[in-house]
């Protein structure tokens, strides 16, 4: 999305919230969710929330990417997951009524709804099921974080970026009808490095014998995947 659109749609006509935990909700109680949420239009690299606040609601992102990154030690942030459309941000700080340990950021141009604490807990009385589907998110979200620790501790830097990329290239295409070997791959070299556990020269040394052993094409910042086969086979398992 390039630019703001002009309006936003309703939930009833939100295709997004099919895919999402309120997919349950009567056409009623749809309604109601519209009128209680608060839609937001954040620009790629916008602060949705960060570290260390207390949550005051949920958000859920209906449309865009965000990236979730936390703070280090030496003061670097490091990249641990990416949200796509219908997705909720900040539910284990919300259920747990804690703050939140990462900050939230825009990747793209984003339409992102905001619910109070108050008006989502009328609904999880009423709908048990969106519980479930958020402690189902929290599981999903748990083995993401096992394969990624599994990955580090068993695959060389070169597997690991093969992953990555392939991982990466999932999310900066999801939602587009084109091929998805046409969409760029848009990060800095550090926060490769940080997703991969590993420093950026090394990076940049990866991305150039990708790129000479025809993997990669790179423009600028952005990469493309040339041979997604020739990936699969380097990262061994994704």
């Amino acid at each position: 999305m390039s630019a703001k659109p002009t309006s936003v749609p309703s939930c009833r006509e939100c295709v997004t919230r099919t895919n999402s935990c309120f997919s349950i909700l009567s056409p009623e109680d749809v309604d109601l969710l519209n009128a209680a949420k608060e839609s937001t239009f954040y620009q790629k690299g916008q602060a949705i929330f960060h570290s260390g606040r207390t949550p005051t609601g949920v958000f859920c992102l209906m449309e865009g990417k965000v990236k979730m990154a936390k703070r280090g030690s030496d003061g670097k942030d490091q990249i641990v997951r990416f949200v796509l459309p219908g997705k909720l941000l900040g539910i284990r700080a919300f259920l747990s009524e804690s703050v939140y340990t990462a900050t939230a950021t825009a990747l793209d141009n984003s339409w992102i709804c905001y619910i109070s604490k108050d008006a989502f807990i009328r609904l999880q009385a009423k709908y048990p099921s969106i519980t479930s589907c958020m402690v189902t998110t929290l599981s999903q979200l748990l083995c993401e974080a096992e394969d990624k620790m599994t990955s580090i501790a068993q695959k060389n830097v070169r597997e690991r970026f093969a992953e990555t990329l392939l991982e990466l290239l999932s999310v900066f295409s999801y939602g587009e009808k084109a091929k998805e070997e046409f969409h760029p791959i848009s990060l800095t070299r550090e926060d490769l490095a940080n997703i991969i556990g590993t420093a950026t020269e090394t990076v940049i040394r990866l991305i150039s014998d990708f790129k000479e052993e025809g993997l990669i094409k790179v423009k600028g910042r952005k990469i493309f995947l040339k041979d997604v086969q020739a990936l699969k086979r380097i990262s061994k398992g994704y």
